[in-house]
């Protein structure tokens, strides 16, 4: 090969490759381009999410955040106000990540917002999230409505033991004080029960004895100048 020609296919394969790399990165200028502007947040369920494929999508989290379904399962809130006590969610959890103590009061102690009647203190309602699967049965079975999930989805901790929320208002005096009363209630109701006249009891009519039945065994008579059988 003459060193005309192989100057030629030199610079000819120099040629070729800046060729190939400006096809290669027109994809990324036409990105660069497009990102001169920013996507407006926009959730999935919106009817023209996936039109809008153009610009810029961080976001300055968490200064702005996608937003988030309705109905989605996020992180789980007691309304302690509603709550009647009545145990269903942490006997339907199937992780056991909701931990209740009940303290059953003398009296009626208030009403939820539907008018359910509350005969029950919450001395203890927490919820581990850190062992919640998020399958929502807990509030699917919830009479009062007041276990929800919210759009809370980012309760990320340095510490797991901080993933345990509490949502009883209950102090330890007034915890104490409310067993007392309890208990001292109970010892009156099994006093009253024991001094009270114990009712006599009723007497039964005398039902005379009823005659033994005897089957009677019908024996078949014979009659009378019957032939013996013939042999």
């Amino acid at each position: 090969m003459s060193k005309q020609g192989a100057n030629n296919s030199y610079f000819g394969n120099i040629g070729e490759a800046i060729s190939s790399l400006l096809t290669g990165l027109k994809l990324s200028f036409r990105h660069l381009w497009q990102a001169r502007r920013k996507r407006e947040p926009m959730g999935v369920a919106e009817d023209n999410y996936f039109e809008r494929q153009n610009g810029i999508v961080t976001l300055q989290y968490p200064n702005e955040t996608f937003p988030v379904p309705d109905i989605g399962r996020y992180q789980l809130h007691n309304e302690i106000d509603d709550c009647i006590v009545c145990d269903k969610c942490a006997k339907i959890c199937p992780v056991n990540c909701i931990d209740i103590e009940p303290i059953r009061a003398t009296e009626e102690i208030g009403k939820t917002s539907d008018g359910s009647s509350k005969r029950i203190y919450a001395a203890k309602f927490d919820i581990d999230m850190a062992k919640c699967c998020f399958c929502g049965l807990c509030t699917t079975v919830c009479p009062t409505e007041c276990l929800t999930m919210t759009k809370d989805y980012d309760f990320s901790v340095f510490d797991v033991s901080n993933h345990n929320f509490a949502f009883s208002e209950m102090t330890e005096a007034e915890i104490t004080e409310k067993k007392q009363e309890f208990e001292e209630f109970q010892k009156k109701k099994a006093a009253a029960k024991a001094s009270a006249p114990k009712p006599k009891a009723a007497v039964r009519p005398k039902v005379g004895v009823k005659p033994t039945f005897k089957p009677r065994i019908l024996v078949p008579k014979k009659k009378p100048n019957q032939p013996p059988p013939e042999e």
